[in-house]
Parts: structure tokens; sequence; C-alpha cells
């Protein structure tokens, strides 16, 4: 699980992020919703260990990721909102360093990455260096490279970014799978569609501050708002 509690982070006087406390729980797919600039990166480049907060923890299964970092990492998949990839390496050759990086079993791990390329149609690309993959391959090399240690909390930056819809339903289809399996998902996206469509629970953080964590249901009954979708909740709480 993921467990936030009083996480800050400043730039100057800009207050990126504001004593933010959050749990998401095993098995839960979590969406994270704020228009640009409210504070979503940041909060995950902080839960990920990417950067130190000024004030406040994270835990991920109940490990601080600032005193045991690679003990938390190692329970953690991520993947950005633009990844980055050793370019001169084909897929097969980056999934093996991703493979001896967690220190996995090489004979698993090849087992693992036989099966993920067959999920997500990445076997045809096999030949090819990263630098020669389109946006919406690289998308899908991301994930499976994230999903390869098979980690308990699995954090998506806008997942569907480049992906058509064949994969783009791929890509929901893991994220479910993931939950099922008691793993924790956190996603985060501008698409509310697809968090209206796949999320158990919804975060809208809007200037570094959480405005409404819940359901959907629980969202509509706290604004009166029966009858609006999640787009329009969502655009008159944060206009």
């Amino acid at each position: 699980m993921i467990q936030i509690e009083n996480l800050s982070m400043h730039y100057g006087e800009l207050k990126a992020l504001d004593s933010l406390s959050l749990e998401i729980r095993p098995g839960e797919l979590f969406a994270f919703l704020g228009p640009n600039g409210a504070g979503k990166t940041t909060a995950i480049k902080l839960l990920t260990g990417l950067m130190k907060p000024m004030s406040g923890s994270v835990h991920i299964c109940g490990i601080d990721i600032q005193k045991e970092p690679l003990k938390a990492k190692s329970l953690l998949g991520y993947v950005p909102d633009v990844a980055v990839f050793y370019e001169k390496l084909n897929a097969p050759e980056f999934m093996h360093f991703i493979a001896e990086l967690f220190e996995m079993d090489l004979h698993h791990a090849a087992a693992r990455t036989k099966a993920l390329f067959t999920q997500f149609g990445l076997h045809e690309h096999c030949g090819q260096r990263i630098e020669n993959l389109s946006h919406g391959t690289r998308q899908r090399l991301a994930i499976v490279s994230a999903l390869l240690h098979e980690p308990k909390v699995f954090v998506i930056d806008e997942p569907m970014v480049g992906l058509d819809p064949i994969h783009a339903r791929v890509v929901k289809e893991e994220l479910k799978r993931q939950t099922q399996a008691g793993a924790t998902v956190l996603m985060s996206t501008h698409l509310l569609n697809i968090a209206e469509e796949v999320a158990d629970r919804i975060g809208i953080i809007h200037r570094g501050k959480l405005l409404f964590v819940g359901t959907l249901k629980e969202l509509h009954a706290a604004q009166e708002k029966q009858g609006l979708n999640l787009e329009e909740i969502f655009l008159e709480m944060v206009s």
C-alpha cells in the first residue's frame, strides 16, 4: 500500500504540495486527477523517491522511502509521463538490464519478458533499437519494464499517452488485473473518462491541496450534483 502523511514541497513562494495526506490500499486502483500545475507530478516524484520532501513522509508497503529507499523501491514499479531509456539497446536488451537492476533470476525474467511482450504486442519490435520505436511502442515498453519484477505498488503517470485504442484497452485490463492480484495501483491522468471507467477511488488535487478523496458515488453525493458526470463536477471544482 501507499501511505502519505503531511507531504509538502515548495518552490520559492509556490506551494507545489501542501500537507498532502493519503492512503491507497492493496487491491485498489486510485486515480489522481487535477489540472496542469496542480501538484500531481510533484506528489508522484516524492512518493517514488525521485525527490525529497520539505516535510512529511511516504511509506511503500510500510517502508519509509526516505529511510530505506532501495528496499521500498524494490517493491515499486513506476512509469513516468515521459519514459527514459538507453536508446541504443533493443527491447529485450533493455528488459535484461531491468532484470539485473532488480536482481531477478534471469530465467524467470526471460519468461516474464516473453509473456509481457506477447500481451502488449512487442515481439515484432524486438530487433529494433529503442531510438527507432514509435511513441506508443515506447510507452508499452516502459509499462512492461515496470511490471517485470512484479511490483506490489504500481505508479503510472498518464498511462494512455500515445496508445491506440487496442493497446489502451490492454493497459486498462492489466491495471485491473494488477489490483485483482492484490497490488496497489496509482494512476495520474488528465483523461477523466479513463478514471471514470477503471478507478475504485479518485483524488482531486488543485494548487497543491487535496480537494476530494472517494468513490464517484461519494463525489456526486458530496457535491450534490447527481445529474452531472465526472468532467462537469471536476471543472466546477477546479475553476
